[in-house]
């Protein structure tokens, strides 16, 4: 089990793909850049299971102020996300101040943006079956309950890997991706 897997550490999973008609190759090569050029870069997506103010921003300051880390640990799936390519010109913690966003970093056909630094891959795998879902109606929920169907994000924590996987087993999944988020975690880009 690697330190990112460790009980009691919080993870955003997160599964990735095609986004506004970019592959996931070009996608990672282009955050890579941001990364060096800006020292950070903004990772888009949509939906309202890691909503920024109400998911995202409380769950990674309820583990930060701990002195954790959180890692976004995503894992390739094929995707068909064809949306235009409109580039989000202000990104917000709030919701209410608006900030430009740097010329050099692009989010591309999204609502809201995870705040990264450190994109590497890694070839890891998670046993869903041992996490728990951190924060919001879902909490306490075993993670390969609720990453099932539709639902392809949440805020998880790593559980003792001792207590027994249940009826579904191990529901192991291959983490190809990952990255560690930076304050304010998660904003809303326009």
């Amino acid at each position: 089990m690697t330190e990112i897997f460790l009980p009691g550490q919080g993870i955003l999973y997160m599964k990735v793909g095609t986004h506004a008609k970019e592959p996931l190759d070009e996608i990672i090569a282009r955050k890579s850049k941001e990364i060096e050029d800006e020292g950070y870069a903004l990772w888009g997506y949509g939906g309202n299971t890691c909503h920024p103010r109400t998911m995202v921003q409380p769950f990674a300051e309820s583990f930060v102020s701990r002195g954790g880390t959180i890692y976004l640990c995503m894992q390739p799936m094929d995707s068909k996300h064809f949306a235009e390519q409109m580039r989000a010109e202000y990104s917000s913690a709030n919701g209410e101040q608006w900030d430009l966003i740097p010329a050099g970093i692009n989010v591309l056909g999204s609502r809201y943006a995870l705040v990264i630094k450190g994109l590497r891959p890694e070839e890891l795998e998670l046993s869903l079956s041992h996490t728990r879902v951190a924060i919001g109606n879902s909490r306490g929920r075993p993670g390969n309950k609720y990453i099932q169907g539709r639902v392809d994000k949440a805020c998880l924590e790593i559980t003792d890997a001792s207590e027994p996987a249940g009826e579904d087993g191990e529901s192991k999944i291959k983490i190809d991706l990952v990255a560690e988020l930076q304050e304010p975690y998660a904003v809303f880009v326009k």
